[in-house]
């Protein structure tokens, strides 16, 4: 019985023992097991392309995920962000966390800029991730309000699918200041032209229509006033807002009538 308790003890002191060999065994692995004090430091990588921060990424050992967000004032697949940020110490095998540049940007709506004024429109624009192209100053009252928006030299509409970093030109109100033009000509030019040149001209008209008329495409300034020339035969001018008197009628006027109209 002496023998066989003296056994049991030494027995439990064996089992001891092997227990702390094993525990000090563990905790003497664990900084090998974890990789305890090896530590990289995250290199800069905004700016480069996606290949090249994949090969430098997976070189040191790092794990890598990639999200994506569009930047127009970078190349698609060009690195934008990183998580942890340059310069922070990180265990090897740690997770990279990318955003990259997209190759294909999104798609916005045009907002709508008309008569707001250049400023808030300009803010709106950069709001939609859209650019300012050329900015068009036209005389016009709206001193300083968008009159037009222009995409690729064209007129668009508020609405329109454009892609982010488009450029919109905007044609803004100038006024009229002291801008002196030459009284136009009309006297015989058809009705329509007669408006265009009118309208480009920032001039306004009162129109009266005299006799019968059968198509309104075809009919002609016979009068206005102020006349192209003055009694002296110099040319008149105009300022820009102003209003010119013109009459129209069917029947173009003839050579004696036109100049007495002049």
């Amino acid at each position: 019985m002496k023998n066989l308790f003296k056994s049991f003890w030494f027995n439990v002191l064996v089992i001891i023992a092997i227990c702390f060999a094993l525990y000090f065994a563990f905790f003497a692995s664990l900084s090998q097991i974890t990789r305890h004090g090896e530590e990289l430091t995250v290199p800069e990588l905004n700016g480069k392309n996606i290949k090249e921060v994949y090969s430098q990424l997976e070189k040191l050992g790092f794990d890598i995920s990639v999200d994506s967000a569009y930047d127009t004032a970078f190349a698609p697949l060009t690195v934008l962000e990183v998580q942890p940020e340059a310069g922070s110490k990180v265990k090897t095998g740690r997770t990279i966390f990318l955003t990259v540049n997209k190759v294909n940007p999104p798609e916005v709506e045009m907002p709508n800029l008309l008569n707001l004024s250049f400023r808030n429109a300009v803010l709106l624009l950069e709001n939609n991730k859209l650019q300012l192209g050329d900015t068009i100053f036209k005389p016009d009252m709206a001193t300083g309000a968008v009159l037009q928006m222009l995409y690729n030299g064209r007129p668009i509409s508020a609405g329109q699918k454009l892609y982010q970093g488009s450029k919109i030109d905007l044609v803004v109100g100038g006024g009229y200041g002291n801008m002196n033009l030459p009284v136009p000509n009309l006297i015989n030019m058809p009705y329509p032209a007669a408006k265009i040149i009118l309208d480009s001209l920032n001039l306004f008209y009162t129109e009266v229509w005299d006799g019968r008329i059968t198509d309104s495409n075809a009919a002609v300034i016979y009068f206005q006033m102020p006349a192209h020339k003055n009694e002296q035969g110099y040319p008149n001018n105009i300022l820009a807002g102003e209003n010119i008197d013109i009459r129209i009628r069917q029947q173009p006027v003839n050579v004696g009538e036109d100049s007495l109209l002049q």
